[in-house]
């Protein structure tokens, strides 16, 4: 073998040496990747310099009842942490639940002491209620209050049963009207949050007051229905509220601004407003064929006191007594009639 085939073979086993230990170096010098998570979410460990504090998890306009859904604990960095804000240390946050936010709270902004009013709190229901609206409070028992599973922040339907009395035969006429839609509960009996056990799960316990938001004209309408009749709860679905106000959008009732901002403020006002209006009926012929439809009439008699009972000795409520006589003859002359008793002169 020349020397010139020695020096190229040489010059490959040196090549080929620094190529494997450079690879070696590159393997051992990167670090296997390690899988995280984002702040905030499940199972993601607090970074450094933060520590976890109470959010909401969407907008909480003013009047807003908190609820487990509403807010979350996130890290946030020690700098900018205020001393009002909620630390996931210092409390538990099943304790918040039920107050009712006084100041808006934009969504993923830490929750502060002074935005919040708690159950039993000088003013507290004054801030559960709406800009313009009134507490009305509506006597209920098990049966007209969905069995005690109305909670407050729920939507129920105000329903009004009485009977209208009339002339005639038979019974009153029955009738069941839904009169008010989307009433917001504020309270059951005292109570202005959802009772638990020890567990989490609800307690359903029956109560007699229920405490709805409406405006004032709504108020004065509920203060003269529980004269008139008996008033029920009809618990609504969350998702009637939608396609109630797009039904609102597409007749025109409710017009929708340009802004997207303005927009997306006036669906929140509009989704949450009582509806007095589009009210159904039902009555007693509905349900059974031996009720009525319609109040009974009150049957007339025309004839003037001292007049002949009808024939087959029918009478008429409120008509005098009749005159006790002889056999008669009816006279007729055009539209006239004239009652001439057996042998008298005409």
């Amino acid at each position: 073998m020349d020397a010139r085939k020695i020096i190229l073979l040489v010059g490959a086993l040196i090549v080929a040496a620094v190529t494997a230990f450079m690879a070696r170096n590159l393997m051992v010098g990167s670090p296997a990747p390690v899988a995280g998570a984002a702040p905030g979410t499940p199972g993601a460990a607090p970074a450094q310099n933060t520590t976890e504090v109470l959010v909401a998890t969407r907008a909480l306009p003013v009047g807003t009842i908190l609820d487990p859904e509403a807010m979350k604990f996130i890290p946030w960095p020690n700098e900018m942490i205020e001393g009002a804000y909620f630390k996931k240390d210092a409390m538990d946050p099943k304790s918040l639940q039920g107050t009712v936010v006084r100041f808006a709270i934009p969504a993923g902004q830490p929750l502060t002491q002074g935005a919040l009013v708690k159950p039993g709190d000088r003013g507290f229901l004054a801030a559960a209620l709406g800009p313009g609206m009134r507490a009305v409070t509506v006597p209920v028992n098990a049966q007209s209050s969905v069995a005690g599973f109305i909670f407050p922040g729920d939507r129920v339907d105000l329903i009004l049963t009485q009977e209208i009395a009339g002339g005639g035969d038979g019974p009153p006429l029955k009738a069941s009207e839904t009169v008010l839609k989307n009433l917001r509960v504020l309270a059951t009996d005292q109570r202005t949050d959802k009772q638990t056990d020890d567990k989490g799960n609800t307690v359903v316990a029956t109560y007699s007051t229920v405490t709805v938001e409406a405006t004032p004209k709504i108020a004065e309408k509920i203060a003269v229905m529980q004269t008139v009749g008996s008033l029920s709860l009809s618990l609504r679905s969350i998702a009637d509220n939608q396609g109630e106000l797009e039904d609102a959008i597409a007749s025109g009732d409710v017009q929708v601004p340009d802004d997207p901002k303005a927009e997306k403020a006036m669906l929140t006002r509009a989704a949450a407003r009582p509806i007095d209006a589009g009210s159904t009926v039902t009555t007693g012929a509905d349900v059974s064929r031996f009720q009525r439809r319609t109040v009974p009439a009150k049957p007339r008699d025309d004839r003037g006191p001292g007049a002949a009972p009808a024939p087959g000795g029918q009478t008429y409520p409120g008509a005098p007594a009749p005159v006790q006589q002889g056999p008669v003859v009816n006279v007729m002359r055009g539209n006239n009639v004239t009652v001439v008793p057996v042998g008298g002169k005409n």
